[in-house]
């Protein structure tokens, strides 16, 4: 086995360790930054969403005091505000969605569906958790979810949702007096979830993985090649032709030229001293020969 040979397996050995340990680490990060991206996309929606709750309720509302006593304005709604302002950004991103997912709603378009109540029973029966985020498949991909608990905290809320009695008859007659009452203060009755598709950031990660991956690998290609000729140039190339010298000198051919070897590097110092030798030897044999 020749020296470039066993150079070549020693580099291959080592790049194949680096490269699967850079391979894995790489992913590794891309996929944990697309991840965290999903999610700042998220939040980014659900605060979205709580700011103009809060919007409507402190300053919408109360503009619309009286009115709300001969009509009652879905606009007023808190809940409804966010719903109607996020489908309109779903307009051009229909991938994207919110939903104030309630287990009794008023509104029968707010009524949970069965992974929605699923997250609303998780929120009632773990009343510490006041986030939950998880991953979901849906008919253009995985969806990451972003949801919180909608619990009752201002008895204000129960002015329309605690008896049919006690609230407003404009809202009772727009929705009938079924759904959306009998609420509890404290109670968990629904829960703000948020979902964005997780396929672009995924997709744009596997992208760049793959770019970085080929980049490193032509990168270590062009070490190989470079490190190769190198090699060829400073080691193979003078020792081949001290090899080639020895061998003639072997033979008996003692007008063999001396081993050109230029520079101040071990090569160069290894040429000298077989310089040295091949002339301590044909003397050698002149003096035997005499």
């Amino acid at each position: 086995m020749g020296i470039r040979l066993k150079f070549n397996l020693v580099m291959l050995f080592t790049f194949a360790i680096g490269i699967t340990a850079a391979g894995f680490i790489s992913h590794k990060m891309l996929q944990d930054n697309a991840r965290e991206e999903i999610l700042h996309r998220a939040g980014i929606l659900m605060e979205a969403a709580l700011a103009i709750r809060h919007y409507t309720v402190n300053e919408i509302r109360p503009l619309l005091a009286d009115r709300l006593k001969e009509e009652f304005l879905p606009q007023t709604v808190p809940a409804y505000a966010a719903t109607r302002n996020v489908a309109r950004l779903r307009e051009r991103y229909p991938e994207y969605s919110y939903k104030e997912a309630t287990l009794n709603p008023t509104n029968p378009s707010s009524r949970a569906t069965d992974w929605e109540a699923s997250i609303v029973e998780h929120f009632r029966n773990r009343r510490e958790v006041r986030e939950l985020v998880g991953e979901r498949p849906t008919a253009t991909g995985r969806s990451l979810y972003m949801a919180r608990p909608i619990e009752i905290k201002n008895i204000g809320c129960l002015t329309c949702h605690g008896t049919v009695d006690n609230a407003p008859t404009t809202m009772v007659a727009r929705y009938g007096a079924s759904n959306g009452f009998g609420w509890q203060i404290n109670e968990v009755v629904g829960a703000q979830i948020v979902s964005v598709p997780m396929s672009v950031p995924l997709q744009r990660a596997e992208e760049t993985f793959r770019t970085f991956m080929i980049s490193l690998i032509g990168v270590f290609l062009a070490i190989i090649v470079i490190l190769n000729i190198m090699l060829h140039i400073i080691v193979v190339r003078p020792v081949q032709r001290m090899s080639a010298i020895a061998h003639e000198v072997s033979l008996g051919n003692l007008d063999a030229p001396d081993c050109t070897a230029s520079g101040k590097d071990e090569i160069a110092s290894l040429g000298q001293s077989f310089n040295r030798m091949r002339r301590s030897m044909i003397n050698a044999l002149k003096m035997l020969d005499e």
